[in-house]
């Protein structure tokens, strides 16, 4: 039956705990993936490790994928693009395009799990020199290289002495129009530094913050761990332009601790990017008219005691889709987005019966 069936649209964390959800709760899940496997960005953006365990991204998403690869309940859509969308609770018609075919797809529900996308830090102003520099590079770069063993200047090749981190490039701008926090960049930073010091004993590594925000466990796990264990540097200032001086940068700015200007040489600058909608969560918000809030994320209508219900019945988001998130944020709501899905189609039932 249509009615027992759920549509979940992205194949990330939330996605997958979505499907797994729906199959092990008895309905049918039809999970939609525009790429050609799963894991969402953590395996698109190849990460190496995550927030704030440092356990191998790969391993801990081949756990989370292993229920539902096989699972009689759920069919996996791969390269598949959802191009239009009709019907209502109940009975829900999804339109799209897969490797050139177009196809077809009934749902009683939808969750959207489009995720999210990392702020370009060139998009609006080149101070920090991203598109300049060969050795500025953000989080998500930092990534790739941590994920293959190794880190090195970009320009050269070489095992870098300095290493900096400049936080909330991309969050908490009101000039940008991006005044929120995103929530797991101060995390990341902590983690990655962790990471380089240990591929790199030697290397001096700087934290250049507005404000470090750790919640939840983090404070412990991250934070201090790398204070104390691996001695990495956390400046409270404001980094506000990045020059070359022979063949290094000068980070320019101001230690608001002591309320002095700031010029320090480091061999790579690492710009701690935050998030923003991706263009396929504004894309569902058009198909399936759901309502945005002004930073373009889509908008739940239950705050805080209810984080997936749209605007439209029978329509849930979880993740990232709906506003920065973590990876245990966007588990959480993947979950819930599931049970809520399938409630609303057994009230339905109820209804119709």
């Amino acid at each position: 039956m249509t009615t027992q069936t759920v549509a979940i649209i992205g194949g990330g964390p939330a996605g997958i705990e979505a499907a797994k959800g729906v199959a092990e709760l008895g309905f049918k899940a039809i999970l939609i993936e525009k790429r050609d496997r799963l894991g969402g960005t953590p395996d698109e953006q190849k990460y190496a490790a995550l927030t704030p365990d440092l356990r191998d991204t790969q391993t801990a998403l081949r756990e989370l994928i292993a229920p539902i690869e096989n699972h009689p309940n759920v069919e996996i859509m791969y390269n598949t693009l959802i191009t239009d969308a009709e019907g209502a609770l109940g009975d829900f018609t999804l339109k799209g395009v897969q490797l050139g075919k177009e196809v077809e797809i009934k749902a009683g529900a939808v969750i959207i799990a489009t995720g999210f996308q990392h702020f370009d830090p060139g998009r609006e102003t080149q101070k920090y020199g991203y598109y300049e520099f060969d050795d500025v590079i953000t989080l998500t770069d930092a990534e790739k290289m941590l994920s293959e063993g190794k880190f090195v200047r970009p320009s050269n090749g070489e095992v870098p002495k300095r290493v900096c981190f400049i936080q909330c490039v991309g969050s908490r701008d009101r000039r940008l129009g991006n005044e929120y926090c995103s929530k797991v960049c101060c995390g990341i930073s902590s983690k990655q530094s962790i990471e380089i010091k240990k591929l790199i004993p030697d290397c001096k590594v700087f934290i250049f913050y507005i404000d470090m925000r750790m919640y939840g466990y983090w404070e412990n796990e991250i934070y201090w761990k790398a204070q104390e264990e691996y001695k990495v540097n956390y400046i409270k200032g404001i980094a506000t332009e990045i020059v070359r001086k022979g063949d290094k940068l000068l980070v320019k700015g101001e230690d608001t601790t002591f309320r002095r200007p700031m010029e320090v040489e480091m061999d790579v600058v690492i710009l701690a990017v935050g998030m923003e909608p991706s263009e396929g969560t504004k894309e569902m918000a058009r198909i399936f008219g759901l309502k945005q809030n002004k930073y373009g994320f889509i908008e739940t209508i239950g705050g805080p005691l209810d984080t997936v219900s749209t605007n439209v019945p029978g329509v849930f988001a979880a993740g990232a889709c709906t506003g920065p998130a973590d990876l245990e944020d966007s588990v959480s709501a993947g979950g819930l987005a599931a049970v809520k899905a399938m409630a609303a189609l057994r009230k339905l039932e109820a209804v119709t019966a």
